[in-house]
């Protein structure tokens, strides 16, 4: 059995912008990347709303920097075959931190975290898969608008940027803005098919990385 964490933010929470709910668990990416690769690999989904790479947020009554959590969430799952890490959007919001460069230096500690982390047991150290979320796009509604529309041409840079970190970490990568288009309802989320579309891009880059 294999096992691949995914580690992302509402994009793998699976934040609805039409309903602005959760999508149903078989629209979730991760939902649809686990019934491509079949029982012999366990996807586990650890998404939540607003996480950033490595920022205090203090908004939520979630711990949302993703720096903070990750070296728990690796134990808990641990051994583990792929890490895949999806974030980024939420650095970019007004008052977190706001540029593409602070984004990916986030991703590059979230990536030492896991190459540097006690596995123990004599686990060995799982792969990374870097994924750079689908660019922000403009988008009337007052809130999301106020906290992201300021932000779009850095979001733009984020793919660009995530390849070269991961060439220089030696990891995976995989451009879900390839694949995917963020929703003009508020700009940053997915509606059903898209976030489908991820599960299906990625599978084959995971399924590789795997060894399947």
């Amino acid at each position: 059995m294999k096992t691949v964490l995914a580690y992302g933010d509402s994009l793998t929470w699976g934040y609805d912008p039409v309903s602005r709910n959760r999508h149903a668990y078989e629209d979730r990416w991760t939902s649809v990347l686990q019934k491509a690769l079949g029982h012999g690999v366990r996807v586990i989904a650890e998404g939540l709303n607003g996480r950033t790479t490595a920022y205090d947020d203090h908004l939520g009554d979630g711990e949302r920097n993703g720096v903070k959590l990750l070296p728990s969430l690796l134990a808990t799952h641990k051994p583990l075959d792929l890490v895949i890490i999806m974030l980024g959007t939420n650095d970019l919001k007004r008052g977190i931190q706001g540029t593409a460069i602070g984004a990916t230096n986030g991703v590059k500690r979230l990536v030492k975290l896991v190459q540097h982390h006690d596995w123990g047991f004599d686990f060995e150290t799982p792969d990374v898969l870097i994924v750079s979320p689908p660019s922000i796009c403009e988008t009337a509604d007052a809130l999301f608008g106020a906290q992201f529309n300021q932000a779009i041409d850095e979001g733009a840079m984020l793919a660009s940027m995530y390849r070269d970190a991961a060439d220089e970490l030696g990891c995976g990568f995989f451009d879900a803005g390839s694949v995917a288009s963020t929703t003009p309802l508020d700009g940053i989320h997915l509606d059903a098919d898209n976030t489908r579309a991820i599960g299906r891009g990625i599978e084959p880059v995971v399924r590789m990385m795997l060894g399947l």
